[in-house]
């Protein structure tokens, strides 16, 4: 195996920690779109997450300052590339705000950008979407895709033909994964995820205050055959977030594989 290959292997493999080809992963990254997460610092929060279970964490850049390197010693840290404000005329519009060079200097295990199929900038966010996976192929780190069907023409993000396209616009533009909406049944997030021939993670959906509703969620994203979950706002919004974090991660790594029942195989996003 040639070295690009075995250091890009390698990151996978930090990613994919548990060796069961699932992830769970909470983005942190809302703070640019959104404002503060919630009351209390990052580092804290970082801590709470620390040793759950959770296999990686997103942040910006400047965050990394603000941070103990301490917490990502079984925790791997993606670094997102775009962004945009909830207060922009188009807030689904993304712009490179981070280098993928820049990421690895600052320790990124991988890097993610964010594209929102269907908005007035698409072409913009494509066209820095196959850019960003150019950079990271010369640089050997592993890429998530944030891709998700929203624009004026978009009347149903969870629509099973949306969601599929949005995975294989990943994949065609070199993703090593895919975060992507629910498509509303484990059946049809099955023939999402066959269609697709990278992993396929599932966006953690709405704030919900109930936790069975939330466990339920990512219970019904794996029988459909989706190798894990983004979950950010039903994380760092809980009242507990470590034990919430806990608790999704049990799901993700500890139940057994069900993905056989609606005709889904696992995908590895590395070679053995």
């Amino acid at each position: 195996m040639h070295n690009a290959s075995f250091a890009h292997n390698l990151r996978l493999r930090r990613l994919f920690r548990h060796g069961d080809g699932r992830l769970l992963v909470v983005p942190l990254d809302h703070s640019v779109t959104d404002g503060p997460l919630r009351s209390g610092d990052l580092n804290s929060l970082l801590g709470e997450l620390a040793g759950t279970g959770v296999d990686a964490v997103v942040l910006h850049k400047g965050s990394l300052r603000h941070v103990d390197h301490g917490w990502f010693g079984d925790m791997s840290l993606i670094v997102h590339l775009n962004a945009s404000t909830r207060h922009a005329p188009d807030p689904d519009a993304k712009y490179l705000v981070a280098h993928v060079e820049e990421a690895l200097r600052l320790g990124a295990d991988a890097v993610s950008v964010h594209v929102n199929l269907g908005s007035r900038q698409e072409a913009r966010q494509v066209s820095d979407l196959a850019a960003v996976a150019g950079e990271c192929d010369r640089w050997n780190l592993p890429l998530l895709a944030m891709v998700y069907a929203r624009g004026p023409q978009i009347s149903d993000c969870h629509a099973p033909d949306l969601v599929a396209h949005a995975a294989l616009l990943a994949a065609d533009l070199g993703a090593d994964i895919v975060k992507t909406d629910y498509a509303g049944t484990p059946e049809q997030m099955a023939e999402v995820v066959q269609a697709c021939p990278i992993p396929v993670i599932v966006a953690g959906g709405p704030r919900s205050v109930e936790t069975d509703t939330v466990l339920a969620y990512v219970s019904d994203a794996l029988r459909g055959g989706a190798a894990g979950v983004a979950m950010g706002r039903n994380v760092f919004q809980a009242d507990q977030p470590g034990w919430m974090a806990a608790s999704i991660a049990r799901l993700v790594h500890e139940t057994r594989r069900v993905s056989d029942r609606v005709g889904v195989s696992s995908r590895l996003a590395f070679t053995t």
